[in-house]
């Protein structure tokens, strides 16, 4: 486990299992949303957000955090000898948008830049959640599927296999 992405739909506990995993592993990581995003929510150019992809894509060891966007996560996931991929139900997701829409005004939420614009943010986590369900999803469970015969595979799929696959991580680390 040297170069891990972790990814999934919006709202899925990706950052705080990705912050998790790289004080475990010692990992370094890079949350994709505080490079594609400055301090206030503006969006970095885009030349300017693969540039900076891909000099974490050439090192030798990274956790990666989230999505960026479709040209550059197939990428990624190629790249990646761990996949960890949260695919929780639907309704676990837009409570966890909301949770985080509700408690992000009183402390931001993990992995995003700083004063990011909590309500608009969640919004479009929002409009996100359903088609990165309807449309992405599928394409994720199919790559993973492929994938397990040459990579490291964790498809978690409930709220108990995020403590459980933490748990596994960090026996393997003692």
């Amino acid at each position: 486990m040297k170069k891990v992405a972790v990814f999934g739909n919006a709202g899925g506990g990706k950052s705080t299992l990705s912050e998790r995993l790289s004080q475990i592993t010692g990992l370094p990581l890079y949350a994709l949303d505080k490079i594609k995003y400055q301090s206030g929510g503006t969006e970095l150019p885009h030349e300017d957000y693969k540039h900076a992809h891909q000099q974490i894509l050439v090192t030798d060891q990274w956790i990666i955090d989230g999505f960026g966007c479709m040209e550059t996560l197939w990428p990624r996931l190629d790249e990646a000898d761990t996949l960890v991929f949260i695919d929780l139900p639907l309704y676990v997701h837009f409570w966890w948008v909301t949770k985080r829409l509700i408690t992000g005004y009183f402390q931001p939420p993990s992995g995003w830049p700083e004063n990011s614009p909590i309500l608009r943010s969640s919004l479009s986590s929002y409009r996100v959640l359903w088609l990165c369900h309807k449309y992405l999803t599928p394409k994720y469970r199919e790559f993973i599927e492929q994938a397990q015969s040459i990579k490291n595979v964790y498809h978690i799929r409930s709220t108990k296999e995020i403590s459980q696959f933490l748990e596994l991580i960090h026996a393997g680390h003692k």
